[in-house]
């Protein structure tokens, strides 16, 4: 296999939703766990799926599957959260992505795991403020958001982050609106 993962800081699973965020490639599919309990979010783990570039596109859309349903065997999300697919002028690169999409979708599907998609624009939103963020201005905000020491690295792996961390604010908006309904 030919599955390349680089971990960031590892955490302690703490008690709370277990959100596993993916921002879909072919050639770079990154992902991120972190534990949302409500309040506060902590990073588990994060990285990237990378397969060799020399490979078909069905062998590596094989290996982005596994390697999701590897991540999801060990680590047991409760909450899957990926981007949406995007228009794009290049037609082909946008359906590559939406295969890269499909097989991360499979594998949440068929571990019964509730999934949540995202525009890369409510995404932005979310995390920054604003939808016209760069990937610098999220990958800085990630670092906030999860207390880490560094910037989360690769791109990809940030970009899951943000992912993730846009899922659990929705999470956390809808328990409030229904706590505000029942008490109404």
């Amino acid at each position: 296999m030919h599955t390349h993962f680089q971990f960031a800081e590892k955490m302690q699973k703490e008690s709370g939703v277990i959100i596993l965020g993916v921002d879909p490639g072919s050639n770079v599919t990154g992902y991120g766990l972190i534990n949302s309990d409500g309040e506060k979010n902590t990073l588990i783990e994060s990285g990237v799926i990378q397969p060799a570039s020399h490979v078909s596109l069905p062998d590596k859309l094989k290996e982005i599957f596994e390697g999701l349903v590897k991540i999801i065997k060990n680590n047991h999300p409760h909450q899957f959260a990926i981007e949406q697919a995007f228009y794009s002028k290049n037609a082909r690169s946008a359906l590559i992505m939406g295969h890269a999409r499909g097989v991360a979708i499979l594998a949440a599907a068929k571990s019964n795991i509730p999934i949540g998609e995202y525009s890369p624009k409510e995404v932005k939103c979310a995390i920054v403020g604003t939808g016209n963020a760069s990937k610098s201005q999220v990958q800085y905000m990630v670092k906030k958001l999860l207390n880490l020491k560094e910037l989360p690295q690769p791109l990809d792996a940030a970009d899951a982050l943000a992912i993730a961390l846009c899922h659990a604010q929705k999470i956390r908006s809808k328990a409030m609106l229904s706590a505000r309904m029942s008490a109404d």
